[in-house]
């Protein structure tokens, strides 16, 4: 009888869990209007970076609203639940369908890659037409073009990126998206004094059966978790503007940009390249294709953008000796 009082004078199950509903609402307001988070310190990419993790968070809450047998936080999060859904569920399904023109494959090959003649005849078994590889070395650059040259009869390398194709090219020029990738030093060094990376990006046509293809190959700046400074960002997003720039000067209204991007299409700096390409990926693919690092995905910062081309299917590929994993997609006209 007592427990059966006790029961009944405490609290009702509308007003169980206010932590909980708190944390529900705060989550949901979070996935809604993340792009006004403030950038200040990096917080707002950080936070686009790894948005769709944050999912995660809605059956953890639930779990807690059961056992607390709160209604009001199962209720208040219907908020995140909805919007995570409307942002992310498309991804969730398998977008792909048969046919295509061009099959192409971007992959960050790591400058520590033990084995580049490896990762190079895994990356030719893809049967890619167009294969662009990113963060090349000196050395390794010699291994890669020797591996490839039979099945890639056309190439052209540009610093620290290069383009492998099947089909003849064409118009081959750097692109300058970065120069003197050295974080903060910038701060309190002379421009002049700086040192300037090799080219990191280039542009290229593509001589295809429906015309011609420009072709974009692009590794932006790195980022940094700083002690002090937070998520600095600062020569990746001035990368992005630089590459917005340059196709949205393109003349060719067939764009392909392959990459190592250093960011998701969910992070505002690359708002330039959205607003005028697709990511093959998310129109597509299956699921989130996270790409790096290469032992435990949680980000999908390899890109493969298209403009005038239709997207038909899009995937990763199996581990090479880099810390990325490759992606690929197949265009059709």
């Amino acid at each position: 009888m007592r427990r059966a009082v006790r029961a009944l004078s405490g609290p009702g199950p509308w007003t169980r869990g206010p932590v909980l509903t708190v944390s529900a609402l705060v989550l949901g307001l979070l996935l809604l209007l993340h792009a006004e988070i403030t950038d200040r310190g990096g917080l707002g990419s950080l936070v686009e970076t790894f948005l769709p993790w944050f999912g995660l968070l809605v059956p953890l809450l639930l779990a807690g609203a059961l056992w607390l047998r709160s209604a009001t936080a199962v209720v208040a999060l219907l908020l995140p639940a909805s919007v995570w859904l409307g942002l992310f569920g498309g991804l969730l399904l398998d977008r792909s369908e048969p046919g295509g023109d061009l099959t192409v494959v971007s992959h960050n090959v790591n400058a520590d890659n033990p084995d580049p003649s490896g990762t190079a005849r895994a990356l030719a078994a893809s049967g890619a037409d167009l294969l662009a590889l990113e963060e090349m070395t000196s050395p390794a650059t010699a291994a890669y073009g020797k591996e490839l040259a039979a099945s890639y009869p056309y190439h052209a390398t540009r610093g620290t990126v290069g383009l492998w194709s099947k089909l003849p090219l064409s118009d081959v020029r750097p692109v300058d998206v970065l120069r003197g990738d050295v974080g903060p030093l910038a701060k309190t060094r002379r421009a002049e004094d700086l040192p300037v990376d090799p080219p990191r990006a280039l542009r290229a046509t593509v001589a295809t059966e429906r015309g011609p293809l420009a072709v974009y190959v692009a590794h932006l700046g790195s980022v940094r978790l700083m002690p002090r400074g937070g998520f600095w960002t600062d020569s990746r997003d001035a990368g992005a503007v630089a590459l917005a720039r340059a196709v949205a000067s393109e003349r060719n209204q067939r764009v392909v940009v392959l990459g190592d991007l250093n960011g998701t299409m969910d992070d505002r700096a690359f708002a330039g390249l959205t607003s005028r390409l697709r990511s093959a990926q998310e129109a597509a693919g299956s699921g989130f294709g996270f790409s790096w690092p290469e032992s435990f995905p949680v980000a999908r910062i390899d890109q493969i953008l298209v403009r005038g081309v239709e997207p038909k299917s899009a995937w990763v590929l199996p581990a090479t000796g880099s810390d990325h994993l490759p992606v690929a997609a197949r265009v059709g006209w």
